[in-house]
């Protein structure tokens, strides 16, 4: 992790199954929040849903890392978020609070309203971003860690192949409705996640192989929206099960 004087720098990481993951995982983050909270004194993480990344949450909680993490220091945030209540259990917020922030003395998150109208909740999430990153109104956030997955049609938040979201410049926060989930889900747009100083993928399975070899090809023009994530001055990391590495 270095300052703004280079541009992308890309790592992956193979390891045996999820549980592996999930230690590697815990050491890249542990060391990206010490770096912010000696240089700011706060570490601002997105954390994205989905399955993935369960086995990271529960590694946390345990009390070895959970010592370690200076979660008075800790501000979450999420790179998107189901249009359901938190009590749902699609909702990324309720399984991040089931699995990780309700068993943490964390006390600094900021969640998507799944609940409300989607587009009154993006705009909303928008102004809370802005008002917490004290931003201009051509200010992108730099947060210090945005925590991603990939699906298998390439999707990374709730940005999906051929989404208007792909174009978004300006916004911080959309809502949109994906047709191929039949459902509104609000996101994160590109430019905020590629101004992070440090975005980790998580990626397992041998279903993924075949997207994950395209996304990490950074020679060809990008097609899908997680190969379009692309920190400008930043870290890009990969952790990845041999499942997803090799296709068996």
């Amino acid at each position: 992790m270095q300052g703004r004087s280079r541009s992308i720098h890309l790592s992956v990481h193979i390891h045996k199954d999820p549980a592996a993951m999930a230690e590697r995982a815990a050491h890249i983050l542990a060391a990206a929040c010490e770096e912010a909270v000696a240089e700011r004194g706060v570490f601002k993480i997105a954390l994205s849903g989905g399955q993935t990344p369960i086995p990271l949450f529960r590694l946390l909680v345990a009390s070895d890392w959970a010592d370690r993490l200076p979660w008075d220091k800790m501000t979450f945030f999420w790179v998107d978020e189901r249009c359901v209540g938190p009590e749902h259990p699609e909702s990324n917020y309720g399984l991040a609070r089931r699995e990780l922030l309700g068993q943490v003395p964390a006390t600094h998150f900021f969640r998507m309203r799944g609940e409300a109208d989607p587009v009154e909740a993006a705009v909303k999430y928008e102004q809370q971003i802005r008002h917490d990153f004290n931003l201009g109104p051509q200010e992108l956030p730099r947060f210090d860690f945005m925590l991603l997955g990939m699906g298998e049609d390439g999707h990374t938040g709730s940005i999906f192949p051929n989404s208007p979201a792909l174009a978004e410049k300006k916004r911080l926060v959309i809502d949109q409705y994906v047709p191929e989930r039949k459902a509104d889900r609000l996101t994160l747009t590109l430019p905020v996640i590629n101004n992070a100083r440090c975005c980790m993928f998580l990626v397992t399975g041998a279903e993924k192989h075949d997207v994950l070899s395209r996304a990490l090809n950074l020679l060809a023009e990008p097609t899908l929206p997680a190969q379009m994530v692309r920190p400008g001055i930043g870290d890009l990391i990969w952790v990845v099960d041999e499942a997803a590495a090799t296709g068996k």
